[in-house]
């Protein structure tokens, strides 16, 4: 973080409260998790995301070009290098002109032109708390820069290969699992269980990016231009990635998010180890990380039987009462296992099995 911080007037708990109301806005399932989490995980975890999310929105834009994205990304890895002058206000002037009118912008463009709160909030938090979170962060900052940098040519994200798809779900994901993980582990966790937690946290995120890959085909491309299906699995399948939402090339690309999808299961035993391995302290909870795993598994169980509803912009998606009804499992210290209960879900929503839950 810049040595400008200082000179930035000092958070508000109108600031950390922005900051959670930020978080409902720009993502349902993080938004699950900030709220099951306590405090003072809750408020690490919301503010952490946060600062991940002004990078996303600014590499998922189609109305930015390519080159002006990578500026704003390094202006904005600048700002969070402590080594760095670049201050937060540079990057927030350099960014509005891109911003939608004021009565139009979304909630992700909220938080991009409310970074310098977000900011003033993350200087509060303790100092072995930044420094937790900022190195993942400029990680994932960095990688997004390099992907626009790479595929600058066609204005859009084409992954070329499986090894590139994990390559950039490494950076979008793998770098949060990374975050999370150095919170949990500040202060005295034994070498083993340490070890076992980096080994898994990069599959714990490969799981979760992957199956938003696999569900998200039709608005990836239609409204950010962006082409996560690898090149070469199309091709294997006779298209090219620009004919992912043709209509009558629907199966073919089905075929592909079906790929995809099966790739994503590969890492759900690691995603299970790294959850049921993560310590419980700081206000960290078993919940918080569980339902998006267990959602993740839900919404994998959909993509496999229809993985056309990915491509016709249908969507692929799970019920608000599956939904409700895991989040009110989790919460319930007595309920079924963290094991039984992706069987379960693995098989048909939750919501439709008689549970200790119900």
């Amino acid at each position: 973080m810049s040595r400008h911080a200082d000179a930035r007037p000092p958070a508000t708990d109108d600031d950390l409260d922005w900051c959670h109301d930020a978080v409902q806005g720009v993502s349902r399932t993080f938004a699950l998790t900030v709220d099951v989490l306590d405090e003072p995980m809750s408020s690490y975890i919301c503010i952490g995301y946060l600062l991940c999310r002004v990078a996303d929105t600014v590499e998922d834009s189609s109305s930015i070009s390519p080159d002006e994205q990578a500026h704003l990304l390094r202006l904005y890895d600048g700002a969070l290098d402590p080594d760095d002058d670049t201050d937060i206000d540079e990057f927030v002037t350099a960014v509005e002109p891109h911003l939608p009118p004021e009565g139009e912008r979304s909630d992700d463009w909220m938080v991009v032109a409310n970074a310098d709160r977000v900011f003033r909030t993350f200087d509060a938090l303790p100092e072995d708390v930044r420094e937790a979170v900022t190195p993942p962060v400029r990680e994932l900052v960095s990688g997004m820069a390099m992907f626009v940098e790479r595929h600058a040519d066609t204005g859009g994200l084409r992954i070329q290969s499986r090894e590139e798809l994990e390559e950039y779900c490494y950076y979008a994901a793998g770098t949060v699992g990374n975050l999370i993980t150095n919170l949990v582990t500040r202060g005295n966790v034994d070498r083993e269980r340490q070890s076992r937690l980096y080994e898994t946290a990069e599959e714990f995120g490969l799981l979760l990016q992957l199956v938003n890959i696999a569900k998200d085909v039709h608005d990836d491309y239609t409204a950010e231009n962006n082409v996560y299906l690898p090149a070469e699995w199309l091709e294997a399948e006779g298209i090219s990635q620009e004919e992912v939402v043709v209509p009558e090339h629907r199966s073919k690309t089905a075929s592909v998010v079906y790929r995809t999808a099966t790739h994503a299961k590969s890492f759900v035993d690691d995603a299970q180890t790294y959850l049921e391995t993560v310590p419980l302290r700081d206000g960290n909870t078993l919940a918080a990380w569980a339902i998006p795993f267990l959602l993740a598994v839900g919404t994998l169980r959909e993509l496999l039987a229809h993985p056309e509803h990915a491509v016709t912009g249908e969507g692929v998606k799970i019920s608000r009462n599956e939904v409700f009804a895991v989040v009110a499992a989790m919460n319930n210290t007595s309920s079924t296992s963290l094991a039984e209960m992706r069987q379960i879900i693995a098989r048909q929503p939750f919501h439709l099995t008689t549970t200790n839950a119900d």
